[in-house]
């Protein structure tokens, strides 16, 4: 079963994408970034799927670290911003997906799917 970890300061997207992604996979929660890099140092995980805005370090700064720390590993970023320019940084910059919130279930879903086969 494939370990997904959700980082989000939003208790209700956190907790709706953990229930939500928890009827398929193994996953595990994080409020902040410096949380999620925590719980990424102590066990491996397949997906990260995080918030782009965040106090502490945000998004964009968790999906530098991931990459750097932990190569190969799929980081998918969600944003409540439509800014397109941003979403090709992050994508050039390693970034597997991008999506825009309010988002339906199922694209995430599909998004994780996409990302657990390039992994």
């Amino acid at each position: 079963m494939a370990d997904i970890l959700v980082v989000d300061d939003d208790d209700v997207i956190r907790d709706t994408l953990g229930e939500l992604l928890s009827t398929d996979y193994s996953c595990q929660t994080a409020s902040t970034a410096e949380e999620a890099l925590a719980k990424l140092e102590a066990h491996k995980f397949d997906v990260v799927l995080t918030d782009i805005s965040m106090p502490g370090l945000n998004g964009k700064e968790l999906l530098e670290k991931v990459l750097e720390m932990y190569p190969g590993t799929p980081v998918i970023i969600i944003s409540g911003h439509s800014d397109h320019d941003q979403a090709r940084s992050l994508m050039s910059r390693g970034a597997v997906d991008y999506l825009l919130k309010p988002f339906r279930l199922e694209i995430v879903e599909e998004s994780v799917r996409r990302a657990l086969k390039r992994h």
